[in-house]
């Protein structure tokens, strides 16, 4: 199977071209630095040509409601209308569990992406999987004051590896709407991630943990970002990934 991957790499990215590789596929990066540009076109039908599916797995760094709509809403209608001009005939798209009840900040975002591929012409399949356990230190190489200032957050993260892995079957399976959610295998709280890989790394900076307003701010400290019971569970746990040359 030819599968095109957008955004492929980036953090989780990689790690689906990697699993399509190594599943015997031709996998085919869609990216600004291979001369794809998803919110603009440019290059994006050549390199769709003969592909079965895509799995989007693009992101922004934004906060802003605003923003992250703008770009997922945008990207989304560039990629389906080639999509369907080169007959790919099926369109996978990452997203987050638990999010339904947080249109705010970043996930109004992620909701707005849900609904435009719901709306689109191309057979579809969302899949939403747990926070990263590279979303701590992401954070943390964002901030360069000495005290790293963490939202308050219930999560369940994941190993991108397994969410790369994951998506790539999503993708042999055909269209079905809405995969399985994934998520890691331990409940944890963000601020705790954040200390326990400064200590990994040998790091004094100290860790404040704080609730932000709004939605937004309820939504991360809620819970519901662990996902649900019907979730598949990963088993790479956070301490095994600090370990692990992913996190390296």
């Amino acid at each position: 199977m030819r599968i095109a991957v957008a955004g492929g790499t980036g953090v989780v990215g990689r790690h689906v071209v990697e699993a399509a590789e190594s599943a015997g596929h031709d996998a085919v990066v869609l990216s600004r630095a291979r001369g794809v540009d998803v919110l603009t076109g440019s290059g994006l039908e050549q390199a769709l040509a003969g592909a079965e599916a895509v799995i989007d797995v693009t992101n922004t760094t934004t906060l802003s409601a605003a923003k992250a709509t703008r770009f997922f809403e945008t990207a989304t209608a560039t990629l389906l209308a080639a999509e369907r001009r080169a007959g790919v005939g099926h369109h996978v798209a990452l997203s987050i569990v638990g999010i339904d009840a947080i249109d705010a900040s970043y996930y109004a975002g992620k909701l707005a992406q849900e609904r435009a591929v719901a709306a689109g012409a191309v057979p579809f399949t969302i899949a939403r999987a747990g926070q990263f356990h590279e979303f701590a230190g992401q954070l943390l190489a964002g901030m360069a004051c000495p005290v790293a200032v963490m939202p308050k957050m219930l999560t369940r993260p994941v190993a991108a590896r397994e969410v790369g892995a994951h998506l790539v079957r999503v993708a042999e399976g055909g269209a079905v709407a809405r995969a399985r959610d994934l998520v890691g295998p331990r409940d944890e709280v963000l601020v705790d991630l954040a200390r326990r890989q400064l200590a990994f790394e040998g790091s004094r900076r100290r860790v404040l943990g704080v609730r932000l307003p709004g939605a937004y701010g309820r939504g991360l400290a809620s819970g519901s970002l662990r996902g649900g019971p019907e979730a598949a569970h990963g088993e790479v746990t956070f301490d095994e990934w600090l370990r692990a040359a992913d996190h390296g």
